[in-house]
């Protein structure tokens, strides 16, 4: 029976050491393509032609993100200003100096069910993993 226990104990251990450094990566990779999208979106929606995010931008992004396997309906895309003005609107752009805010979030879904099944604490399924940026608008009209 001890020989049992041991041997469902080092099974049990063994493929947790051989599948946690995959998972584990996914999660990287998820972070890192969310924050180069916000970079992205801000560099854009940043520049001197625009000076805001807006609708069609995020659009395209979610776009550019279900081609990276996201679940583009989870993704939330959260547009703010340091002026605390709209940064969403085509017709009144952020003008220069002042900064946009762009936060992207999304579910960590069902990455950690392994490290639940030993036991250990993990996110729940709706917490969001996310990235955030800020850029000064160079709009100038």
């Amino acid at each position: 029976m001890k020989q049992i226990l041991v041997f469902i104990l080092f099974a049990t251990l063994l493929c947790w050491f051989m599948f946690s450094p995959v998972y584990k990566h996914v999660i990287i990779i998820r972070q890192a393509l969310l924050q180069k999208e916000v970079d992205y979106m801000l560099e854009i929606g940043s520049n001197g032609r625009h000076g805001y995010i807006n609708e069609t931008m995020i659009i395209a992004s979610k776009e550019r993100m279900k081609e990276q396997g996201f679940v583009a309906s989870d993704l939330v895309y959260e547009v703010t200003t340091t002026s605390g003005a709209g940064g969403m609107d085509a017709s009144q752009p952020v003008w220069r100096g002042i900064g946009i805010t762009l936060k992207l979030t999304y579910p960590y879904h069902r990455l950690f069910v392994i490290d639940q099944l030993i036991g250990i604490n993990v996110p729940a399924q709706t917490d969001r993993m996310g990235a955030v940026g800020m850029k000064m608008s160079e709009y100038v009209p």
